[in-house]
């Protein structure tokens, strides 16, 4: 019987799953429910997440994801059993799986991964690092000799890779990116207007109104949260150039980290990366103006990869097309055999 072969992108945010010859089967937050005093699982996905801000004392919606890595192991464990459950509805040939880290994941961080993924019914288990699947996920032919850079934005981590021949050549990875956007919102709304507001919230202010772009239209948007001195639910109506400064400060420094890997770029593969130019995935490259932002602050084009937020899931899923080929790029091919 064929093998199954699965392609887990495991965001700090999100996480999409490939299979096979499907394509994306699943797309869920990545959040458990459990019930603080049993330890019990209650809900898993686009269930717990409904529950975040909301739940009684005894109910805690977590995130077992921060920043690219494994903050709660055992939670890790019970959301990729959930998600691997639910894609591979019949169970009886334990599926491949290749999970996505960040550039700069230890060894530590990546066995934990292999160790959950083998302890939810892997029967083997690959990382892949995350702009080598991005790369694969927006089309880019790793294969030739002609430098490609990659900029994958997510919720946790900004990794950014020079690749050639199959390989990586140089690289780096910051854990700033979506949820740094989210608390940077939250803080300002806070100290301005004196409102607590969550991160659902927050997620919503930056996808209707945060920009970098100070030509862009100056649009309103209204905030709901809590007054922190009354105490009591409030409406204020907020426009995007007040957040423009607070953008700023963040996409700076992921500016200067693709700066840092082009200064050590081999100098016959930087003319390649100004010709073919710079490569923009995750959810983060949605940020409004941002392209235009580096295109002229590197000095080199910029585009947003077509449909960005899956990238990185559909290069982990096609990468078992690369097994042999890969130099650079796959951080582990352990074979946890079940």
């Amino acid at each position: 019987m064929s093998s199954i072969d699965i392609g887990i992108d495991l965001g700090t945010a999100t996480v999409l799953v490939y299979k096979g010859q499907e394509g994306i089967v699943l797309r869920e937050p990545s959040v458990v429910a459990i019930h603080t005093k049993s330890g019990a699982v209650l809900s898993v996905g686009e269930d717990a997440h409904a529950m975040i801000g909301k739940t009684p004392a005894e109910i805690a919606a977590i995130r077992p994801l921060s920043q690219g890595v494994i903050s709660d192991y055992k939670m890790t464990e019970e959301m990729i059993k959930y998600f691997l459950k639910k894609s591979c509805q019949v169970n009886i040939v334990k599926p491949r799986v290749a999970l996505c880290v960040p550039s700069l994941v230890t060894n530590v961080e990546a066995q934990a991964v292999v160790d959950a993924a083998a302890a939810a019914g892997a029967r083997q288990v690959y990382l892949i690092e995350e702009p080598v699947a991005a790369a694969i996920g927006a089309g880019i032919d790793i294969a030739r000799p002609n430098g490609n850079i990659i900029l994958d934005i997510g919720g946790g981590t900004s990794d950014i890779a020079v690749l050639s021949l199959n390989g990586i050549v140089c690289k780096n990875s910051i854990k700033l990116a979506g949820d740094k956007f989210n608390e940077a919102i939250i803080r300002y709304v806070r100290s301005t207007y004196n409102i607590l507001i969550g991160e659902r919230m927050a997620e919503n202010v930056k996808m209707s109104i945060a920009s970098v772009d100070p030509e862009a239209q100056d649009i309103p948007f209204d905030v709901k949260g809590r007054h922190l001195a009354t105490g009591l639910p409030v409406r204020r109506t907020m426009h995007r150039s007040e957040l423009y400064a607070s953008m700023l400060e963040l996409v700076v420094e992921i500016r200067d980290a693709v700066h840092s890997v082009v200064e050590r770029t081999p100098p016959e593969l930087v003319g390649d990366l100004y010709s073919n130019g710079l490569v923009m995935t995750g959810g983060g490259s949605l940020l409004d103006g941002f392209p235009k932002y580096l295109s002229k602050e590197l000095k080199m084009p910029v585009r947003v990869a077509e449909n960005p937020v899956e990238c990185v899931a559909i290069g982990t899923g096609r990468s078992f097309e690369f097994l042999n080929d890969l130099v650079d790029g796959f951080v582990t091919s352990s074979t946890h055999k079940h």
